[in-house]
């Protein structure tokens, strides 16, 4: 990390911390050796003096921000509470100032605009949080985790960005570094030494020490699909014939009349998406246009969309008219979900009478596709039944049916479950290298490889660009 370190700016940097639009307040955050001096300039007391040097750290002030480059009548831009952290005990370990404003767009800007003007430079994005991981205050997880807390969509998703924020993972990470380079010292020492170390026996107590740890990290990687499933949700495509009721059910999901409903066949010709929440988990629902042959210039070229999205599905949910007969349409639909996560919806079941599909005519259709053990729901999207029994088949499909996280700790990162695979597959080459008989020294650059890469996950082995691509990903003043 040593050449990130090197380009770090000591630039004094400022950035609208809160939500571009109309508040009651807004905070405008500055960071950096110069923030009291340049907040100061703009500043004035109760008492019409700049100073806001004089107060306490760790405190909060009541003032003014002025343009006193402005006409004397017209030159107060805002009545503010100043509050002020000292280095290092703030969020960047720099001298903190934070502005708190009136949360309109127009006068924050003009307070963002004296900062620069009296020396700041604006931040860019996740640029307080890199200043913080680059301090020391944090590790890369953590300020991956700031992140995660913000984007949160779930109860799930951000209990486990708390988890991570507190350190769970760094803790995980470094307790298995550590056991690593104990092993690491010890061969080297052994083989620069061997008067006063004997690696008698050495490799078999190397395998009891490797194991377990290798046992660990795979049960921290298995937990990485349900993880991400939790937290950033499940891509599901909605599709069926046209007027099977496709429109209806994203309404019922979304509990709002998103798409038009018609008893006219191929009203819906685009893509739609939609976000709901199933109990804890989340569905990005796209309803696509009613697959059938057409002439159609337009509703064919939805029709391919709809194909071309099935592809792309984590989970696609097909909705059959159990009214009408099954025909070569609806057999190309279920050709489309072959090796596809499928829920079956037997729509308009309070049309009792008339029934022409049935779960064992379905199954035996998706048997001969060889798709296995579909769920079947019958469905009334008129009288809104079979949507509880839809959360149960999304939950049982994704989750083993279990709504309640089962262990405390989650890999729901893509990066830090690449790098613990890469862990692995050294570690698994070090019980490779002593099952062979090989020397010891053959062990030293596997748990090095492991070693280097559970320090990228905590940002301990990390090159400039990887800090450069996870900070851009920030929202502006965080």
């Amino acid at each position: 990390m040593g050449s990130v370190l090197n380009n770090f700016s000591g630039d004094t940097i400022c950035a609208i911390a809160t939500a571009m639009s109309d508040a009651g307040i807004g905070i405008i955050r500055v960071s950096g050796p110069d923030a009291i001096s340049i907040c100061n300039k703009i500043y004035v007391s109760a008492k019409k003096e700049h100073n806001l040097s004089e107060h306490k750290p760790n405190s909060i002030t009541y003032g003014y921000i002025v343009d006193e480059s402005m006409n004397r009548d017209l030159c107060v831009i805002d009545e503010v509470m100043i509050s002020f952290m000292k280095a290092p005990h703030s969020y960047t370990r720099e001298d903190v100032i934070e502005i708190n404003s009136h949360g309109g767009m127009l006068v924050m800007n003009q307070i963002l605009e004296l900062l620069i003007k009296s020396g700041c430079r604006m931040a860019e994005p996740g640029e307080f949080t890199k200043r913080a991981f680059l301090n020391g205050r944090i590790d890369l997880t953590k300020a991956e985790a700031i992140m995660d807390v913000i984007s949160a969509q779930n109860n799930f998703a951000l209990e486990s960005s708390r988890s991570q924020l507190q350190g769970k993972i760094s803790e995980k990470v470094k307790e298995i570094r550590q056991k690593i380079i104990y092993q690491m010292a010890f061969i080297e020492s052994a083989l620069d030494d061997p008067e006063n170390y004997d690696l008698t026996g050495f490799s078999d107590n190397l395998i009891n020490i490797i194991n377990p740890i290798i046992s660990e990290i795979e049960s921290l990687i298995a937990t990485s699909d349900e993880g991400k499933i939790r937290k950033d949700g499940i891509k599901t495509v909605i599709i069926g014939k046209p007027n099977a009721g496709k429109s209806s059910l994203l309404n019922a999901l979304t509990g709002d009349e998103r798409a038009i409903v018609t008893d006219i066949a191929g009203t819906t010709r685009d893509i739609i998406e939609e976000t709901v929440r199933l109990g804890d988990i989340i569905l990005h629902l796209i309803d696509t246009a009613g697959i059938r042959n057409t002439e159609d210039v337009i509703e064919k070229i939805g029709v391919d969309k709809a194909k071309a999205m099935v592809n792309d599905a984590e989970l696609v949910l097909y909705i059959l008219d159990s009214t009408s007969e099954i025909d070569g349409e609806d057999k190309e639909i279920i050709s489309l979900c072959k090796n596809k996560k499928t829920i079956v919806l037997l729509n308009k079941d309070d049309l009792s009478s008339n029934i022409k599909i049935s779960e064992e005519i379905v199954r035996n259709l998706f048997s001969e596709s060889e798709n296995e053990s579909v769920p079947v729901i019958k469905t009334s999207m008129l009288k809104g039944n079979g949507i509880e029994d839809l959360k149960s088949a999304v939950t049982d499909l994704f989750l083993n049916g279990q709504l309640v996280p089962k262990q405390e700790l989650y890999i729901t990162n893509l990066r830090h479950k690449n790098l613990l695979q890469k862990t692995l597959n050294s570690l698994k080459l070090v019980i490779d290298s002593i099952e062979k008989g090989l020397s010891e020294d053959f062990y030293t650059v596997d748990l090095n490889d492991a070693y280097v890469s559970l320090g990228e996950i905590i940002g301990e082995e990390v090159g400039d660009d990887l800090v450069e691509e996870i900070f851009s990903k920030f929202c502006m003043g965080k």
